[in-house]
């Protein structure tokens, strides 16, 4: 019995020490922790040997409870455990000593839900969970409902393992971007992407997402957007990667992919983009594009784009099959790179038939299919520091789609020298005719030839090559006569050489016209002068004091001038020859037609110019102006312009023109403008050309033009003292309700801002004709916010003349957050088109995740 007795008192003895030991060595490391037996205490401190453990494990909680036998920590009530780079915090915490392993679980509502997630924070990252596992010596872990935010975006899964720091594999996991819910502003997403499988690896710079089969759902709902993977990069760096077609079917061409294709970044200043249409039809449609850019220098990019379009069926009338192709070149000076010193260029060569050919939709989406011309442009101005000299060189490129026609200028050399004062006084003050003559004088050299696409660089292209040089002198000068008089003077000198001269005659067997041109050098001299006297004149009509209207001022401005230019015509300067026409009749040409350099003026020039301008304005009184009156414009402008030629041997008189333009009721803007005949014009029976007479004063309207326009909006119609939303009401929506506010009976409250505009315009021209032609068209466009989400745009024009629809489209957007839906349809018309477009608004998904759904115009629909 003694010897049984001492054995337990032993025992005891032996656990009272080894519990001293253990608040020991927890007193040296928290000194202020007090330890009483294995009860509660709020913070606690465990050491494991170096051989099993590399770090101190440290951890805290309002309960902490040890079970030594079976090698056992509890930490209940804001637990937290510390190991290496690795905090956990959750409402409960268990350690298992022996497995080395740790439990920890978020807090619990009453009805055993999560409702606070447990949080780790890894080398500044943090995951939350619902439950996890974490082993403390592999450092894998499993968790479940874990939320872990990359990027943009945030990843929930409903079970994660992880292997190791960089490793993690997820099971149903859901991406989204959207960032109410990131910030846990809503519970749900209004959109996330769903995948069985996901594969997270991290790195030191980037991560990296992939998975398997994913699908995109909107508001919970599944969408047909279903992709057999995606490797989504987590990096501020560029990665290469596929990027994602869009789908359709195009009645033409059949069904297709659009956009397939491989981007690839090339160092620092170059990445490559490879894109791909595919039809199944037969089409095809490659288009490569490389980009570069280098800070504070350039930036530019290389493009082509290389198919082969099939149409109906091989054997049938309707089938067709043509091959096209674009190369494009965009170079982009930075202003900053060197101001004395620029270089830019906008290449793009087509095929003749490329918009009308292509499988490339945008282009038809575009409405590129319009197109009559392509232009293309190479410069580099050069300018320099001391010398009042600018320097210009340009290549062109442009083509006529409709006459398969090309202009090539390789290339234009322009010297043009800044404007500076003849006679500069040494005071600076300019005064009298002399010391304000002004100098503008340039020279330009020219290489030009029009030819077509198969002659483009052949030895028949340079054969046809023309080449001139002019220099232009520009002379004027101004002085104030009488105080109220402006007097001026110009003078135009002109100076040309030319490789190339016509020579023009009648065939009497093709009964035709002939040019041949030669391979001559010469040139001309030509000038012209002219003088101007202009004054302003003011008239004001005042009304009485108590009178609504106040006054009406009226505003003119009188110009006359006279304008000479020699007779270039005469055979004393050679610059013009004579044919027989096919009646015999010796019809003059110039040398000089068809050329680069123009052809000095035919015709000696003695003409008076008269031209008259209007402007007139009303004082009114007025409540709403803070001064009581108010400006109305009557007419902001209203010009008369006519020339009289003293040396025309008829119809010395030209055109009488007019042109006005003004405000009415402040918004209802009308332009208008109209051209007088002042001889008369007769017609021979039969005839639809008349004949202009010399029987003055019978006017007759050549042409006429009106556009009206009345911008209205929701703001015309608010009240200036209107209250604001936030003012009146005082309850304001959560969540996807921020943007409304909500009255005593919870109706919401929002702003509808809308705009509509009224257009109208009419023209009438007819020149020698007797019958004249038309146009008038009714438009309507506007706006009209709906909801603060909901947007709707839309435009109608209508042809008064033929009566029918000319052109309509209507469009609807929706905000949803973190995504846009755009629909937009043109339902009359030759090009009767929608085009139905989801896109995610994250610049990480922005070119990979969107779903559209187009139609297209009918395959014969002429371009």
């Amino acid at each position: 019995m003694v010897k049984t007795g001492f054995k337990n008192i032993l025992q005891i003895l032996i656990i009272l020490i080894f519990n001293s030991f253990l608040a020991h060595t927890h007193a040296q490391i928290l000194p202020e922790n007090k330890i009483v037996n294995d009860t509660i205490r709020k913070a606690d401190t465990i050491i494991i040997a170096q051989e099993q453990l590399e770090a101190v494990v440290e951890t805290k909680a309002d309960n902490i409870r040890n079970d030594i036998p079976k090698k056992m920590t509890y930490l209940n009530k804001k637990a937290q455990v510390k190991y290496q780079d690795m905090q956990i915090d959750a409402d409960y915490i268990s350690i298992d000593w022996n497995k080395s392993m740790i439990f920890a679980r978020g807090e619990l509502d009453s009805l055993g839900r999560i409702k606070n997630p447990a949080v780790a924070v890894q080398g500044g990252k943090k995951y939350e969970y619902d439950e996890f596992t974490y082993n403390i010596k592999t450092r894998q872990a499993i968790a479940f409902n874990a939320r872990t935010e990359e990027s943009e975006g945030v990843i929930i899964a409903e079970k994660t393992k992880k292997y190791n720091d960089s490793v993690f594999f997820m099971r149903r996991g859901k991406y989204t971007t959207d960032e109410y819910f990131i910030k846990k502003k809503d519970t749900i997403a209004d959109y996330y992407l769903l995948a069985p499988n996901i594969k997270l690896i991290k790195g030191k710079d980037k991560s990296q997402v992939i998975t398997g089969p994913i699908q995109m759902y909107i508001e919970q709902v599944p969408t047909p957007l279903i992709m057999p993977f995606a490797i989504l990069p987590f990096s501020d760096k560029r990665s290469a990667g596929i990027l994602i077609p869009s789908f359709g079917e195009r009645e033409d061409v059949g069904f297709f992919l659009n956009s397939l294709g491989y981007y690839q970044p090339i160092g620092e200043h170059f990445d490559l983009k490879i894109l791909a249409d595919i039809y199944t039809k037969g089409s095809w449609n490659l288009r490569p594009e490389m980009n570069y850019k280098k800070n504070y220098r350039y930036s530019g990019n290389f493009s082509a784009d290389v198919g082969n379009t099939v149409r109906g069926i091989k054997g049938l009338s309707d089938y067709s099959k043509s091959r096209t192709y674009r190369i494009a070149w965009r170079h982009q000076q930075d202003s900053k790179a060197n101001p004395f010193l620029t270089f830019s260029a906008s290449v793009d060569v087509v095929s003749n038939k490329f918009y009308n050919n292509t499988v490339n939709n945008n282009y038809a989406f575009n409405q590129n299919n319009l197109n009559a011309q392509q232009n293309s442009s190479v410069s580099v101005v050069k300018r320099f520091l001391t010398l009042p000299v600018t320097i210009t060189g340009t290549s062109s490129y442009s083509q006529n789609f409709s006459t398969g026609l090309a202009d090539l200028k390789l290339p234009v050399l322009n010297v043009a020298i800044n404007q500076f004062y003849l006679f500069k006084p040494k005071t600076g003050v300019r005064q009298g005719l002399l010391e304000n003559i002004t100098v503008n004088t340039g020279l330009n050299f020219n290489n030009y030839v029009q030819t077509n696409e198969g002659e483009l660089f052949t030895p028949a292209m340079w054969d046809k090559m023309q080449t001139g040089l002019k220099n232009n002198i520009t002379l004027g000068t101004n002085t104030t006569i009488a105080k109220y008089f402006t007097f001026s003077l110009s003078a135009n000198i002109d100076n040309a050489l030319t490789t190339k001269t016509l020579t023009r005659s009648y065939n009497p067997i093709t009964n035709r016209v002939d040019d041949i041109m030669n391979k001559k050098i010469a040139g001309y001299s030509s000038f012209s002068t002219g003088a101007s006297l202009q004054t302003v004149l003011y008239g004001m009509l005042n009304f009485k004091k108590n009178s609504s209207i106040q006054a009406i001022r009226h505003m003119l401005t009188p110009q006359i001038g006279f304008s000479y230019s020699p007779d270039f015509s005469t055979p004393g300067f050679g610059y013009y020859k004579n044919y027989a026409n096919d009646r015999g009749e010796m019809t003059p040409y110039s040398i000089f037609d068809r050329g680069i350099i123009g052809s000095p003026n035919s015709g000696l020039v003695q003409a008076l110019s008269l031209s008259v301008n209007n402007n007139l304005e009303m004082k009114v009184r007025s409540k709403k102006d803070s001064t009581g009156i108010k400006k109305i414009k009557i007419f902001e402008s209203l010009n008369f312009n006519t020339n009289y030629n003293f040396a025309a041997p008829t119809h010395k008189w030209s055109i009488f023109s007019f042109s006005g333009q003004t405000t009415v009721f402040e918004k209802l803007n009308i332009n208008t403008g109209l051209n007088l005949e002042p001889y008369q014009i007769i017609f021979a029976p039969g005839e639809d050309t008349g004949i202009r007479t010399e029987n003055f004063g019978r006017f007759s309207v050549q042409g006429f033009n009106a556009q009206l326009s009345y911008p209205l909006s929701s703001e015309i119609f608010q009240k200036k003292d209107k209250e604001d939303l936030s003012k009146k009401y005082n309850k304001k929506g959560e969540i996807r309700n921020e943007d409304y506010y909500f009255d005593d009976d919870n109706y919401a409250r929002f702003s509808q801002p809308w705009t509509l505009n009224i257009n109208a315009q009419y023209s009438y021209t007819r020149s020698l004709t007797r019958f004249g032609n038309k146009m008038a068209s009714v438009g309507l466009d506007g706006s009209i916010k709906l909801t603060p989400f909901w947007n709707i745009t839309g435009n109608l024009y209508y042809d008064v003349i033929s009566k029918e629809i000319a052109n309509t489209q209507l469009g609807f957007s929706r905000d949803q957050r973190s995504f846009t839906i755009n629909f937009n349809w043109i339902p009359y018309g030759q090009y009767k088109v929608y085009d139905f477009f989801i896109g995610i608004k994250a610049n990480i998904l922005r070119d990979a995740l969107k779903y559209k759904d187009r139609s297209f115009t009918q395959p014969n629909a002429p371009f």
